[in-house]
Formats: C-alpha cells, sequence, structure tokens
C-alpha cells in the first residue's frame, strides 16, 4: 500500500514505504535546542533536533500575537443572506479582504456526531502499517478496492514537504521539525482521501444548502468541486505543512483575479487552534508577487510575521482562498485536529484549460468531465434531502433538470461515488 504527502488541499505525487519505511527519504532539518531559535532559517545544522517542548517554547509569543490579530479582522460569523437571499454584502467584503472567513455554527451537534464517528470508523479500519492491508483486527483495511491509497501518512511532528521538489516544488521552505515522542509510533496517519467514498455523512455535509449558496455567491452558479479530504493532526504526532499557496494554473492569466483558483471549505470537527491549525497571511489572495523565500527570510524564522491562525470551535467551517499564502506548524500541543475540506473553482476557470496535476501528469479538463465531477453535488443534495427533509434543498442550476438520474441510492454509489475522486480537477 502506498502513502501519499502532501499541503492542506489536494492530492501529491506517491511516496513509496518498504517495511515501513520511506523509500524516499526526506532530509531531516536539524537545528539548535535552545539557543538562537529565532534566528534559524531551515538551513540542516549538525546538532540535535528541537524538542517538542522547545517547539512549544519557541511558538508561543507568535501565537498569542497571531490570536489576537486573527480575532481582530472582522472575518467571523454565522453564514447571513440579504433579504433578495443572497449572501451578506459585508461578508463578501470581509473574504474578499482578508482571504478566509470563519462561518460559526454551521454543523448542528446531531450532524456533528455522526461526522465524528465515520471519521473514527474509518480510522479504526486503517491498516496497521503504512504498507499493510489489514487492519488492526486482521480484516482488510478499508480502501484496498480504491484505485488511489485512502490513507496518508508520516513521521510524527516532521515536515515531509517543505524544501523538496514534491508537490511541483510550491513548499520552498522547511518547517522545523520538533523531536517525536521516544515511544511513539513510527508514522501517523494525518489525512484521508476521497471524504465522499469513505463516508455518508461527508456526502450529506457536501449538499449543505448554505454553503453551497455560499460557494455560488463567490464562484457563480455554475461552480465546480475539484477535491475533498480530511485533515488529521493529532496530539504530540501531527505533522506540519510547509507554507505554500495551493494555486498552480492561472497567476500569469491576462484575467487574474484574486479568486482565479477558488477556495476550500474547511469544516472543523474538533476546535482548530493556533497550535494545530492552519495559519493565514491575510490579504496574500491578491499578491501574485510574494515570494515565500522571501517572506520567511524578512521574518527571521518559519514564523512568518503577520500570519494569523484559523480559530475554528467544533462546528464552525472556514471559506479559505487556495491563493492564500499558508501553512500549518507540527502539532506538539495536546488538543486534536479534524479538519474536512472541499474545495471549488468557477467553471470558466477549468473548462478546457490545460494543467497538471501535482505529479506533473499533463491533463485538459472537458465540458464531459465537468458534468460527471459536478453530478457528485448533485448526488450530496439528494442525499441530505434524504436525511434532513426538514431543510430547503439548495438547487445547484448546471444539473437542475437532471434530479432523477442523481439520487443518492447503492447503484450511484457504485456507479458515481466509487473511485470519483481519479477525476479530481487541479489548478
Amino acid at each position: 500500500m502506498c502513502a501519499v504527502v502532501d499541503g492542506e488541499g489536494e492530492s501529491a505525487p506517491l511516496l513509496r514505504f518498504v517495511d515501513g519505511n520511506l523509500a524516499q527519504a526526506v532530509r531531516p532539518c536539524q537545528i539548535p535546542t535552545a539557543i538562537g531559535i529565532s534566528k534559524v532559517m531551515n538551513t540542516p545544522q549538525t546538532t540535535k533536533f528541537i524538542t517538542a517542548t522547545e517547539h512549544a517554547e519557541v511558538m508561543a509569543d507568535y501565537i498569542h500575537q497571531g490570536e489576537q490579530r486573527a480575532l481582530s479582522l472582522g472575518n467571523r460569523g454565522p453564514i447571513k443572506f440579504e433579504n433578495d437571499g443572497k449572501l451578506d454584502s459585508k461578508i463578501l467584503e470581509a473574504y474578499g479582504r482578508a482571504g478566509f472567513y470563519v462561518f460559526e455554527n454551521v454543523i448542528s451537534k446531531e450532524e456533528l456526531t455522526e461526522l465524528l464517528a465515520d471519521v473514527q470508523g474509518v480510522l479504526d479500519r486503517a491498516p496497521t502499517t503504512p504498507d499493510g492491508e489489514v487492519d488492526r483486527d486482521g480484516n482488510p483495511a478499508m480502501g484496498v478496492d480504491f484505485a488511489l491509497p485512502t490513507y496518508v501518512w508520516a513521521k510524527p511532528l516532521s515536515d515531509p514537504l517543505g524544501g523538496t521538489p514534491l508537490n511541483r516544488g510550491r513548499h520552498p521552505v522547511k518547517m522545523l521539525d520538533p523531536e517525536p515522542p521516544q515511544n511513539g509510533p513510527k508514522f501517523t496517519i494525518e489525512r484521508l482521501r476521497g471524504n465522499l467514498q469513505l463516508m455518508d455523512s461527508c456526502v450529506r455535509l457536501y449538499g449543505h444548502p448554505d454553503l453551497l449558496a455560499v460557494a455560488e455567491a463567490v464562484l457563480g452558479a455554475d461552480f465546480v468541486p475539484y477535491n475533498e479530504v480530511v485533515f488529521i493532526k493529532e496530539p504530540g504526532l501531527g505533522p506540519s505543512v510547509a507554507w505554500h499557496r495551493d494555486g498552480t494554473t492561472h497567476w500569469d492569466a491576462s484575467d487574474w483575479n484574486q479568486d482565479a483558483h477558488g477556495f476550500n471549505f474547511m469544516a472543523q470537527l474538533y476546535a482548530s487552534t493556533a497550535s494545530n491549525g492552519v495559519w493565514i497571511l491575510p490579504g496574500s489572495h491578491k499578491r501574485p508577487d510574494l515570494d515565500i523565500k522571501k517572506l520567511v527570510a524578512d521574518s527571521g524564522s518559519e514564523r512568518i510575521e503577520n500570519a494569523v491562525p484559523l480559530l475554528c470551535k467544533a462546528g464552525d467551517v472556514a471559506m479559505t482562498n487556495r491563493q492564500c499564502v499558508h501553512g500549518s506548524f507540527a502539532n506538539t500541543s495536546q488538543d486534536r485536529r479534524v479538519t474536512l475540506n472541499e474545495g471549488f473553482f468557477a467553471r470558466k476557470r477549468v473548462l478546457n484549460v490545460s494543467s497538471s496535476k501535482l505529479d506533473g501528469t499533463p491533463v485538459t479538463y472537458t465540458a464531459e468531465q465537468i458534468h460527471e465531477r459536478s453530478r457528485l453535488i448533485s448526488l450530496g443534495i439528494d442525499a441530505r434531502r434524504q436525511r434532513f427533509p426538514e431543510e430547503k434543498p439548495y438547487v445547484y442550476q448546471p444539473l437542475a433538470r437532471e434530479e432523477d438520474d442523481n439520487r443518492w441510492n447503492d447503484v450511484t454509489w457504485q456507479n458515481l461515488i466509487k473511485d470519483y475522486n481519479v477525476r479530481d480537477f487541479y489548478i
């Protein structure tokens, strides 16, 4: 079985494990421990790793200041619509200014309970090692019959991407690698791929009427999906994700704008904190000229100046522009984070666009491909209608006359849901 390491949002080249070890080594970042930490610049040293305790101490002031900045941005609150049914203009203004918005209390306690149970069920059925095929009870691991690997593994508290050519080299600077617990696991699951084929509760969340209305307000009624993953940051183990931007295709387009590469919804099943969550540089989605290496150099460390943490409670859903500079630090805290990512693009940014996947595979997206992948939105709407009949379903205009072809049932699961993520879009 293969495992994948990548950034906060989409898939990456495969890294194969042999006997529980990475066949392709990623260099460690060895740094001084207590003296001069603030000046460490991701250059390999000959001294020992920083400890988890030292990492937490180094981060303390940065976290405190970042939290204050985050809470002063004015970009959080419930999803609200105006009298004409359109998204509150103040939300659109704040999102456009900061590059992200925290929607509070989106997921009910009932739905949150179902999502948590489903995620734990998938983790319980994971293989016991990255290259294993059976779970802890000796049964076939979940996803062994899927086209793409379900479970993504990494070494605890590591940065598997920073400073490497992986993901088309979009993670140019390595993060600190705190020393993992001596009695801890050799690898930890950092991500699940293909939410919609793994968990029925994720299909229902995919059809959330308010979230889909937000997507329409930002990207237009003909918005299209691209990728769904679950990010897992286990306490004391969760790896970092080096600073990066997700967009790779439209930076030089003549009609480029701040929404050219779409956004992610990030549904939080636990609290997202400054210690375990994503950090974002506000307004960076409007700055194609930004150089991440220079940002780090100017800041004197990997703790980029003026970045803020994505602070959310369980049940909140953040909307984050994919063009924002963002990343996350190793989770040396005692708090778990589980984030369900759902991404969307404007249709015009995908139709007949030639790009490449993160492993370099060239691809051109046709109207037929977009139609087939977009059917998952209709399936989510119908699955939610069956579970929550008291809600008013969202009407997805591109497929408004195809409801009968996109009913949520065993047949459509087999024909449309299973291995759906081989049809994901990457721009």
